[in-house]
């Protein structure tokens, strides 16, 4: 099956070093796979070929090497440069192209040809749109259907700056599994996402449960400075909007212009939030070192 993917031990009081420092060494359980083999490489002839971007590359995820290998990745549709400048993304920031009315097309083309089971898309930020884009969100969810009737869908979605119609235009094509990540804790959410807002975050997913969407998703990234106590009370925060699946992974700093890394957490503390989070109602939890929003993606619609 291929599959198409469009993210210290401490004490509940214990607080994490409230300076980041970039010389911190990275430990032995966050050595990254680098992207090899024939299987690797059909996946990047297939996003040259349509002319498609990644997450994948654009993110310098960690997980390129192991899920290109099974040939997965997460499709990123309006381009691949962002409007906005989170301290932690390593997507380009700037002005983008104009839309291009042929990607939805060429994103169903694409999954078609990989038989993709399930699909997973994002996309950068288009704050410089009227809709945010959320016209070509919607197109590209009704093209995968149109030509792959089988194909069950996540979207990880932007805030579309809180103008609602924009959200609905999502909700109405009802995709599987719908995604929007807070990112990090409320006391560190501003240094972290500079254009994003914590609340308007928890109201996107708080409308998505509303709207009627069966599976709505968020993530966090750890080792920002944040204390357990802080994670606890964010995973408590999205239960109470009903969010039904949770990522936990490590922060890691993609060039020396981003935020840098405060702790390196220990894969044990990432078993003991999961538990948690379990305890707390999540109903799916992914939760150690190197898991991103769409890693083991499938799982988050089969497995519920």
């Amino acid at each position: 099956m291929l599959i198409l993917f469009f993210s210290l031990n401490l004490h509940p009081m214990t607080k994490l070093s409230e300076k980041p420092n970039s010389r911190i060494s990275k430990p032995e359980w966050l050595k990254i796979q680098l992207p090899s083999g024939t299987q690797s490489s059909d996946v990047l002839k297939n996003v040259n070929e349509h002319n498609l971007h990644t997450i994948c590359q654009s993110g310098n995820c960690p997980n390129q090497g192991e899920c290109w290998g099974e040939k997965t990745a997460t499709l990123m549709i309006l381009g691949n440069v962002c409007t906005r400048s989170c301290q932690f993304c390593n997507v380009e920031t700037g002005k983008p192209e104009a839309v291009d009315i042929m990607e939805p097309l060429r994103v169903a083309e694409s999954v078609k040809l990989m038989g993709l089971k399930h699909a997973v898309i994002t996309s950068v930020d288009r704050d410089d749109l009227k809709d945010g884009g959320s016209k070509v969100w919607a197109a590209t969810i009704r093209m995968i259907r149109k030509h792959n009737p089988g194909t069950t869908m996540e979207t990880l979605i932007p805030d579309f700056q809180g103008k609602w119609e924009n959200l609905q235009l999502v909700i109405d094509e009802a995709p599987e599994v719908v995604s929007h990540n807070l990112e990090t804790v409320e006391r560190l959410s501003r240094k972290v996402r500079i254009q994003a807002q914590y609340d308007r975050s928890l109201e996107v997913l708080e409308r998505l449960k509303k709207g009627g969407v069966k599976r709505t998703k968020s993530g966090l990234m750890l080792g920002l400075g944040e204390t357990e106590d802080e994670i606890v009370e964010t995973m408590k925060r999205l239960r109470a909007v009903d969010c039904d699946i949770l990522t936990l992974g490590q922060y890691l700093q993609p060039t020396k212009k981003h935020l840098a890394v405060a702790e390196y957490v220990h894969p044990d503390q990432f078993k003991k939030l999961k538990e948690i989070a379990l305890g707390l109602g999540f109903k799916y939890v992914e939760s150690g070192p190197l898991v991103r929003s769409s890693y083991r993606a499938e799982k988050h619609v089969f497995k519920l």
